[in-house]
């Protein structure tokens, strides 16, 4: 799923005239379920690891995946407040936080560059709101 996610998001990149190599992708969340800070069996490592293997610089947001909980079984941390710099190709809504859903897609959307892909996982914004989702 994880590959499968990623080739999807590198595609919709790709389309929108952004290569997958070098380019800079946000991905909100990383627990196993929204609203939850556990992140055992999380699937949401095995997209991060596949945008990596696209040789993209992937960063991840979560303000709900402890820190060091994560370094440790990752080998990462994920951020615990969103960056307020413009500067991604594609932002990736993985885990339908709350936080997320209360911001709202076109103000996720706005932590991207003009044209960024917005790829909803989790479907939980409008179909017209975003440039993929499963």
């Amino acid at each position: 799923m994880g590959q499968y996610v990623a080739d999807r998001v590198a595609r919709a990149m790709m389309k929108r005239g952004f290569p997958v190599v070098g380019s800079r992708i946000l991905v909100l969340g990383l627990t196993f379920k929204e609203n939850c800070p556990d992140i055992r069996n999380s699937k949401v490592v095995d997209v991060i690891n596949a945008l990596r293997d696209y040789n993209a610089i992937v960063d991840v947001h979560d303000p709900l995946a402890d820190p060091d909980e994560t370094k440790s079984e990752y080998g990462f941390s994920p951020a615990q407040s969103l960056p307020d710099t413009s500067n991604y190709e594609a932002i990736v809504v993985a885990v339908a936080h709350r936080e997320y859903l209360d911001l709202g897609a076109q103000r996720l959307r706005a932590l991207g560059k003009d044209g960024a892909v917005l790829f909803d996982v989790k479907a939980v914004f409008p179909k017209s709101d975003s440039d993929g989702r499963l």
